[in-house]
């Protein structure tokens, strides 16, 4: 079994990282050529290209320039400590023990605009660019052309390594249209994660985002091999419904009121 998440916007690079234990991306020749696009733009372009304030895109203009191989415990992070926001809350990876994070090491990838696919304990620099970004590159308009089939591809490979033909797709549908599932040698199961308001059972973004790190925490902490066994996940209320669920859609809810 193999699980994808989508990064973060928000980095945290102050806090020393649990593990000084790290690898490094497979595919930093192709975030090499990504720099060289970006670098082609200014502050003005980043602002308007990303929808973001000039601080913001100042700030990531200085990134890009800075960006620079090889990575080292120096100049860069794992990309499991180095991402916050509400999915690496949920999966608060700070707090768990070696033998989790090394399940997470090969049971989890991080979906990324620049990066391509993350090992947990890649390094990486600092960066901006979300996979919808529409930044024309020398392969297309926009990253899903730029990335092709390669992200599957390593999928596809860590896969084959585990043994293992069934992929769990704890990513949004923004980062996980960069995957072909056509090319994907595995089945794709999907937790929907529903919360009770008003009397029914809604997607709320804020929770939805943190159960998908609270699930991958809870097969880390268990080993979970068998994605059947993700069914049991209990973490914060949530149940598994079975009579709302599909196939390939499995559908866990939980009561506030």
């Amino acid at each position: 079994m193999l699980m994808v998440i989508s990064p973060a916007k928000t980095l945290d690079y102050q806090t020393p990282p649990a593990l000084s234990r790290f690898s490094q991306p497979d595919l930093l020749d192709h975030s090499a050529e990504l720099i060289a696009a970006l670098r082609q733009k200014s502050p003005l372009d980043i602002a308007k290209l990303m929808s973001i304030s000039d601080a913001l895109a100042n700030l990531n203009v200085g990134r890009y320039a800075d960006w620079q191989p090889p990575f080292t415990p120096g100049n860069a992070k794992q990309a499991v400590y180095a991402f916050m926001g509400d999915v690496y809350e949920g999966l608060n990876a700070a707090t768990l023990d070696e033998p989790a994070v090394s399940y997470l090491q090969n049971h989890l990838r991080i979906l990324s605009g620049l990066y391509g696919a993350l090992r947990p304990l890649d390094l990486m620099q600092a960066y901006r660019l979300e996979m919808g970004t529409r930044l024309a590159n020398g392969r297309g308009k926009n990253l899903y052309e730029f990335w092709g089939g390669i992200v599957t591809d390593k999928l596809n490979e860590q896969l084959d390594a585990l043994g293992q033909r069934t992929l769990v797709n704890l990513a949004s549908d923004e980062y996980f249209k960069s995957v072909k599932p056509k090319l994907l040698n595995a089945a794709i199961v999907t937790p929907v994660f529903q919360d009770k308001k008003n009397g029914q059972y809604k997607i709320i973004s804020f929770y939805a985002k943190r159960a998908r790190g609270l699930m991958a925490r809870w097969a880390a902490e268990r080993g979970v091999t068998d994605p059947v066994q993700l069914r049991g996940f209990d973490s914060e209320g949530y149940a598994f419904d079975a009579t709302a669920s599909s196939e390939l859609s499995w559908v866990f809810r939980r009561d506030h009121e």
